[in-house]
């Protein structure tokens, strides 16, 4: 009888321990909805990304280890609106038949749909809208719920924690958002040009002016004329910043930048795209701390 106790006993503590350490598999396209992914998850999931923070999240090459990770997650989580066409070629390399895929940009009020036909010559414009929509906090709000649904449906003895998860990160993003918008009051309809057409959502929740682009059409390589062009611009316009994201060259931006008043600035547009940026408030603790900080700096 203490023996059959014993084993009993075994089997209990080793029950409840592989239930303790039992977590939820996430793999996401970007550190973007890995870190909400983390925020909602905690301590029950394991998350991680594919494009690295750094990296240009619309051309990505898909590798063995990629569909390895693939092939051992319950969840993935893309961007959509044909941003990570690329994650399509590591979860059919993966064969992962159990694998629940979510589509995170569903519920976004999306910008900059083409209302007309669609072709190679307008460089890389996406036929469903502009897809880098994280960059307005709001819509991390959607993100969220689409990611805490999913883990609720993977999950479900856990709902409750994933639902309280998801209302404290509600909570903390709606009062965050009333911060960044009085501290980026002063960025109210100021002029930059950006490399790359990354920015219409947060500068639409910010009131930014984007008035142009180094690149002439999206992914296409700016011409001697264009470049020509977008200095004339600057200069009438009095443009102070020149917005760059880490992944492109410098060499362009900063010839602008020497026929100009501009100063060319950094801007990373995801979580981990620059030191200190560790989770999705940080990233716009830095963006608006970065542009309000080069704004001065321009005036004096």
């Amino acid at each position: 009888m203490k023996l059959y106790r014993i084993i009993v006993a075994g089997l209990i503590s080793c029950l409840i321990t592989t239930s303790i350490i039992a977590k939820l598999k996430v793999v996401s396209s970007t550190s973007d909805l890995a870190a909400i992914a983390r925020e909602i998850g905690v301590d029950l999931v394991e998350v991680d990304y594919i494009c690295p923070p750094e990296g240009n999240p619309h051309f990505v090459e898909a590798v063995p280890t990629q569909m390895i990770a693939v092939s051992r997650a319950d969840i993935y989580l893309k961007i959509g609106m044909e941003l990570d066409q690329w994650a399509d070629n590591i979860i059919d390399g993966s064969r992962n038949r159990h694998l629940k895929i979510v589509d995170c940009s569903q519920g976004i009020d999306r910008l900059e749909v083409p209302t007309t036909k669609v072709n190679a010559s307008l460089g890389d414009i996406h036929a469903q809208g502009n897809p880098h929509y994280w960059l307005n906090p709001a819509n991390g709000i959607i993100i969220a719920r689409d990611i805490a649904d999913a883990f609720s449906q993977a999950d479900a003895q856990n709902y409750n924690y994933y639902q309280e998860n998801l209302n404290n990160f509600e909570e903390k993003l709606r009062s965050k958002i009333e911060e960044w918008k009085i501290e980026a009051a002063s960025l109210k309809g100021i002029k930059i040009v950006t490399y790359h057409n990354s920015w219409p959502y947060f500068a639409s929740a910010f009131s930014l002016d984007v008035v142009g682009f180094i690149e002439p059409f999206p992914g296409i390589e700016p011409t001697p004329s264009h470049i020509a062009n977008l200095i004339e611009m600057i200069k009438e316009m009095d443009v102070r910043i020149i917005g760059k994201e880490p992944y492109f060259e410098g060499r362009t931006p900063r010839l602008i930048a020497s026929a100009t008043k501009a100063a060319v600035i950094d801007l990373p547009p995801s979580v981990g795209g620059a030191k200190g940026i560790e989770t999705y408030f940080d990233l716009f603790d830095f963006l608006i701390s970065k542009l309000n900080n080069n704004l001065k700096a321009s005036e004096l």
